[in-house]
């Protein structure tokens, strides 16, 4: 099975494409290693589409949220099946979703603006409510869509073609679980020493630790040193969604790794353990 881990962007140019790393398990029993193929940069919708369309067998990592709250869909009014609510934002537009999100949030106590999944709060991710920084709400307005229009499998959430599974990753969480440093900046006044010194120390760790699992990243110099280069941090957070990706496809079906009760409006983050 071909692996795919997934850095995302809501507004995918040449400047900051969509980042996708490509891999397979690999070694022996007993002492699985992560094979990085190799990089692509995906610079608009149309080569992201035809990433989600490629043959399988495949399991892909990406990195936005595949559902919303389901308080905030039932406080909204929306539809509580995952397509006909992905449909249904979709059909919103950009402009149409951002101001229901924006009066809805208005409509919440302070402290209380942005309602979360039940996956966010062990994970410490942003809602999909959000819309800057980052704006996760649009990465799911972007995303999503095009997932179900693809019609990839989505554990828990959809059951599309088995031959191509797609699982929400989220890179962030994997690296904090090796540092809590920051290692990334879109910002060049931001790109330090010291970030550089984090992926660097993030890196060795996936290559020479791996995964609590056992899974290890396998690397060329030359991708060991791409991966420690790139100051953006978005080959890096590819890689991280494949050793994630990987997780799943050594977890397998029909599950995958994730919560065997998933709420299927809400999906569920690989990795965090369901509390």
């Amino acid at each position: 099975m071909l692996l795919i881990g997934v850095d995302f962007t809501s507004a995918p140019r040449r400047a900051k494409p969509i980042t996708a790393a490509f891999g397979r398990l690999a070694g022996e029993a007993g002492k699985p290693n992560v094979e990085l193929i190799g990089l692509e940069a995906l610079g608009d919708w149309p080569a992201f589409e035809a990433l989600l369309a490629r043959p399988g067998p495949w399991l892909g990592a990406f990195d936005f949220p595949f559902g919303l709250p389901r308080e905030a869909v039932i406080d909204l009014g929306w539809p509580q099946s995952w397509p006909e609510l992905v449909r249904h934002c979709a059909a919103l537009g950009k402009a149409g979703f951002r101001a229901a999100l924006d009066a809805y949030r208005e409509s919440r106590p302070i402290g209380r603006r942005y309602a979360h999944r039940a996956t966010d709060l062990p994970a410490r991710s942003h809602s999909p409510l959000k819309l800057v920084n980052p704006p996760v709400g649009l990465m799911f307005l972007e995303g999503a869509p095009r997932l179900l229009t693809a019609g990839a499998k989505l554990p828990g959430l959809h059951a599309g073609d088995p031959q191509r599974i797609a699982v929400e990753a989220y890179p962030g969480l994997l690296a904090r679980s090796i540092t809590g440093d920051s290692y990334k900046s879109d910002e060049k006044r931001k790109q330090t020493p010291e970030r550089r010194n984090a992926r660097e120390h993030i890196v060795e760790t996936l290559v020479s630790s791996g995964l609590p699992g056992g899974l290890r990243l396998q690397l060329a110099p030359s991708q060991r040193a791409d991966l420690v280069a790139d100051a953006s941090g978005d080959r890096l957070d590819a890689a991280l969604a494949l050793m994630q990706a990987a997780a799943c496809a050594q977890a397998g079906a029909p599950h995958y790794g994730l919560p065997s009760e998933t709420d299927p409006l809400e999906g569920w983050i690989a990795g965090v353990p369901c509390t």
